[in-house]
Protein backbone atom coordinates (compact mmCIF):
# COMPACT_ATOMS: atom_id res chain seq x y z
CA UNK A 1 0.00 0.00 0.00
CA UNK A 2 1.46 3.36 -1.05
CA UNK A 3 1.32 6.09 1.60
CA UNK A 4 -1.39 8.70 1.36
CA UNK A 5 -1.13 12.44 0.95
CA UNK A 6 -1.75 15.00 3.67
CA UNK A 7 -3.15 18.40 2.63
CA UNK A 8 -3.97 21.16 5.09
CA UNK A 9 -5.94 24.37 4.55
CA UNK A 10 -5.13 27.52 6.49
CA UNK A 11 -6.29 31.12 6.67
CA UNK A 12 -8.26 33.69 8.62
CA UNK A 13 -11.89 33.10 9.56
CA UNK A 14 -14.13 33.70 6.58
CA UNK A 15 -11.47 32.88 3.99
CA UNK A 16 -13.58 30.09 2.46
CA UNK A 17 -11.71 27.01 3.70
CA UNK A 18 -14.81 24.91 4.34
CA UNK A 19 -16.23 25.55 0.87
CA UNK A 20 -12.93 24.79 -0.87
CA UNK A 21 -12.35 21.63 1.16
CA UNK A 22 -15.78 20.34 0.18
CA UNK A 23 -15.16 21.09 -3.51
CA UNK A 24 -11.71 19.50 -3.42
CA UNK A 25 -13.04 16.36 -1.72
CA UNK A 26 -15.64 15.99 -4.49
CA UNK A 27 -12.96 16.31 -7.18
CA UNK A 28 -10.77 13.75 -5.47
CA UNK A 29 -13.63 11.29 -5.02
CA UNK A 30 -14.56 11.71 -8.66
CA UNK A 31 -11.19 10.43 -9.83
CA UNK A 32 -11.11 7.51 -7.43
CA UNK A 33 -9.29 8.72 -4.35
CA UNK A 34 -10.32 7.76 -0.85
CA UNK A 35 -10.60 11.04 1.01
CA UNK A 36 -10.69 11.81 4.72
CA UNK A 37 -11.79 15.36 5.61
CA UNK A 38 -11.02 16.58 9.12
CA UNK A 39 -11.09 19.76 11.16
CA UNK A 40 -9.06 21.25 13.95
CA UNK A 41 -9.55 21.44 16.78
CA UNK A 42 -11.67 18.31 16.69
CA UNK A 43 -11.85 15.31 14.41
CA UNK A 44 -12.09 12.73 17.22
CA UNK A 45 -14.52 12.36 20.14
CA UNK A 46 -11.87 13.71 22.51
CA UNK A 47 -10.97 16.49 20.10
CA UNK A 48 -14.57 17.59 19.68
CA UNK A 49 -14.95 17.93 23.45
CA UNK A 50 -11.78 20.04 23.51
CA UNK A 51 -13.14 22.10 20.60
CA UNK A 52 -16.25 22.93 22.59
CA UNK A 53 -14.17 23.95 25.60
CA UNK A 54 -11.90 26.14 23.47
CA UNK A 55 -14.50 27.84 21.32
CA UNK A 56 -18.08 27.57 22.57
CA UNK A 57 -18.21 26.93 26.31
CA UNK A 58 -19.55 29.70 28.51
CA UNK A 59 -16.92 28.68 31.07
CA UNK A 60 -13.89 29.56 28.94
CA UNK A 61 -13.80 33.35 29.38
CA UNK A 62 -10.79 33.21 31.74
CA UNK A 63 -8.77 30.82 29.56
CA UNK A 64 -5.14 31.86 29.30
CA UNK A 65 -3.15 31.84 26.06
CA UNK A 66 -0.97 29.06 27.46
CA UNK A 67 -4.00 26.88 28.26
CA UNK A 68 -5.34 27.56 24.76
CA UNK A 69 -2.02 26.45 23.24
CA UNK A 70 -1.94 23.22 25.23
CA UNK A 71 -5.58 22.34 24.57
CA UNK A 72 -5.20 22.94 20.83
CA UNK A 73 -2.27 20.59 20.75
CA UNK A 74 -3.91 17.99 22.98
CA UNK A 75 -6.69 17.77 20.39
CA UNK A 76 -4.07 17.64 17.61
CA UNK A 77 -2.04 14.88 19.28
CA UNK A 78 -5.15 12.71 19.50
CA UNK A 79 -6.13 13.43 15.90
CA UNK A 80 -2.67 12.60 14.54
CA UNK A 81 -2.48 9.25 16.28
CA UNK A 82 -6.11 8.17 16.13
CA UNK A 83 -7.00 9.28 12.60
CA UNK A 84 -4.34 10.95 10.44
CA UNK A 85 -1.54 8.42 10.65
CA UNK A 86 -3.80 5.38 10.10
CA UNK A 87 -5.52 7.10 7.16
CA UNK A 88 -2.21 7.96 5.51
CA UNK A 89 -0.92 4.43 6.09
CA UNK A 90 -4.05 3.15 4.31
CA UNK A 91 -3.31 5.33 1.26
CA UNK A 92 -6.02 7.95 1.81
CA UNK A 93 -5.89 11.62 0.93
CA UNK A 94 -6.27 13.48 4.23
CA UNK A 95 -7.61 17.01 3.92
CA UNK A 96 -7.57 18.95 7.18
CA UNK A 97 -9.25 22.27 7.95
CA UNK A 98 -6.33 23.80 9.90
CA UNK A 99 -3.26 22.12 11.33
CA UNK A 100 -0.20 23.31 13.23
CA UNK A 101 0.34 26.46 11.14
CA UNK A 102 -2.82 27.84 12.72
CA UNK A 103 -1.26 27.39 16.14
CA UNK A 104 1.85 29.27 15.07
CA UNK A 105 -0.28 32.07 13.61
CA UNK A 106 -3.03 32.28 16.26
CA UNK A 107 -1.29 31.36 19.51
CA UNK A 108 2.21 32.44 18.47
CA UNK A 109 1.62 35.65 16.56
CA UNK A 110 -1.96 36.40 17.62
CA UNK A 111 -1.66 35.67 21.35
CA UNK A 112 2.00 36.71 21.25
CA UNK A 113 3.33 33.61 22.96
CA UNK A 114 7.02 32.77 22.60
CA UNK A 115 7.41 31.17 19.17
CA UNK A 116 10.09 28.72 20.31
CA UNK A 117 7.75 27.44 23.03
CA UNK A 118 4.87 27.19 20.55
CA UNK A 119 7.00 25.14 18.14
CA UNK A 120 8.17 22.81 20.92
CA UNK A 121 4.58 22.06 21.95
CA UNK A 122 3.60 21.49 18.31
CA UNK A 123 6.52 19.08 17.91
CA UNK A 124 5.23 16.95 20.78
CA UNK A 125 1.75 16.86 19.25
CA UNK A 126 2.66 16.00 15.65
CA UNK A 127 6.03 14.25 15.75
CA UNK A 128 7.04 13.66 12.14
CA UNK A 129 3.48 13.97 10.77
CA UNK A 130 3.59 17.02 8.52
CA UNK A 131 1.43 18.14 5.59
CA UNK A 132 2.72 17.41 2.10
CA UNK A 133 0.96 20.56 0.94
CA UNK A 134 -0.57 23.49 2.81
CA UNK A 135 -2.95 25.83 1.02
CA UNK A 136 -3.08 29.26 2.64
CA UNK A 137 -6.28 31.02 1.55
CA UNK A 138 -5.69 34.74 1.95
CA UNK A 139 -8.17 37.53 2.53
CA UNK A 140 -7.57 40.81 4.31
CA UNK A 141 -8.47 41.09 8.01
CA UNK A 142 -11.19 43.56 6.95
CA UNK A 143 -12.78 41.03 4.57
CA UNK A 144 -12.48 38.35 7.23
CA UNK A 145 -14.24 40.60 9.74
CA UNK A 146 -17.03 41.39 7.27
CA UNK A 147 -17.56 37.71 6.40
CA UNK A 148 -17.62 36.72 10.07
CA UNK A 149 -20.31 39.32 10.71
CA UNK A 150 -22.34 38.12 7.73
CA UNK A 151 -22.04 34.52 8.85
CA UNK A 152 -23.28 35.33 12.33
CA UNK A 153 -26.22 37.26 10.91
CA UNK A 154 -27.42 34.37 8.73
CA UNK A 155 -26.64 31.31 10.88
CA UNK A 156 -28.00 30.31 14.29
CA UNK A 157 -25.72 32.09 16.73
CA UNK A 158 -23.10 30.03 18.51
CA UNK A 159 -20.51 31.86 20.55
CA UNK A 160 -16.96 31.43 19.26
CA UNK A 161 -14.30 32.56 21.71
CA UNK A 162 -11.61 32.83 19.02
CA UNK A 163 -13.77 35.12 16.88
CA UNK A 164 -14.29 37.44 19.85
CA UNK A 165 -10.73 38.75 19.49
CA UNK A 166 -10.24 42.28 18.18
CA UNK A 167 -8.96 43.42 14.78
CA UNK A 168 -5.42 43.90 16.07
CA UNK A 169 -5.33 40.22 17.00
CA UNK A 170 -6.39 39.14 13.51
CA UNK A 171 -3.90 41.53 11.93
CA UNK A 172 -1.15 39.79 13.92
CA UNK A 173 -2.50 36.39 12.84
CA UNK A 174 -2.44 37.55 9.23
CA UNK A 175 1.19 38.60 9.59
CA UNK A 176 1.92 35.24 11.14
CA UNK A 177 0.52 33.34 8.19
CA UNK A 178 2.53 35.55 5.82
CA UNK A 179 5.71 34.75 7.76
CA UNK A 180 4.97 31.03 7.63
CA UNK A 181 4.40 31.13 3.87
CA UNK A 182 7.62 33.08 3.34
CA UNK A 183 9.62 30.59 5.44
CA UNK A 184 8.30 27.45 3.70
CA UNK A 185 7.34 28.37 0.12
CA UNK A 186 7.60 24.80 -1.19
CA UNK A 187 5.04 23.44 1.28
CA UNK A 188 2.84 26.50 1.89
CA UNK A 189 1.20 27.78 -1.27
CA UNK A 190 -0.73 31.02 -1.14
CA UNK A 191 -4.15 31.22 -2.80
CA UNK A 192 -5.85 34.61 -3.14
CA UNK A 193 -9.31 33.83 -1.76
CA UNK A 194 -11.20 37.06 -2.37
CA UNK A 195 -11.95 35.90 -5.94
CA UNK A 196 -15.02 33.87 -6.90
CA UNK A 197 -15.46 30.37 -5.49
CA UNK A 198 -14.86 28.82 -8.93
CA UNK A 199 -11.66 30.78 -9.53
CA UNK A 200 -10.30 29.83 -6.11
CA UNK A 201 -11.29 26.17 -6.64
CA UNK A 202 -9.46 26.07 -9.96
CA UNK A 203 -6.30 27.43 -8.34
CA UNK A 204 -6.59 24.93 -5.47
CA UNK A 205 -6.86 22.06 -7.94
CA UNK A 206 -3.88 23.36 -9.90
CA UNK A 207 -1.77 23.19 -6.73
CA UNK A 208 -3.13 19.90 -5.42
CA UNK A 209 -2.88 17.85 -8.60
CA UNK A 210 0.96 17.58 -8.65
CA UNK A 211 1.04 15.84 -5.26
CA UNK A 212 -1.45 13.15 -6.26
CA UNK A 213 0.82 10.84 -8.29
CA UNK A 214 2.48 9.87 -5.02
CA UNK A 215 -0.42 7.49 -4.45
CA UNK A 216 -0.77 6.40 -8.05
CA UNK A 217 -3.90 8.15 -9.30
CA UNK A 218 -4.60 11.36 -11.19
Amino acid sequence: MKPGVFISFEGLEGCGKSTQIELLARQLHAIGHRVRTLREPGGTPIGEEIRHTLKHSENNHAMTAEAELLLMNASRAQLVREVIRPALAAGEVVVCDRFYDSTTAYQGYGRQLDLAMVKSVIAIAVGNTRPDLTLLLTVTPEISEFRRAMRQSTLPFMRDRIEEADRKFFERVDRGFAAIAAAEPQRVRVVEASASVDVVSARVWELVRPVLPKIGRW
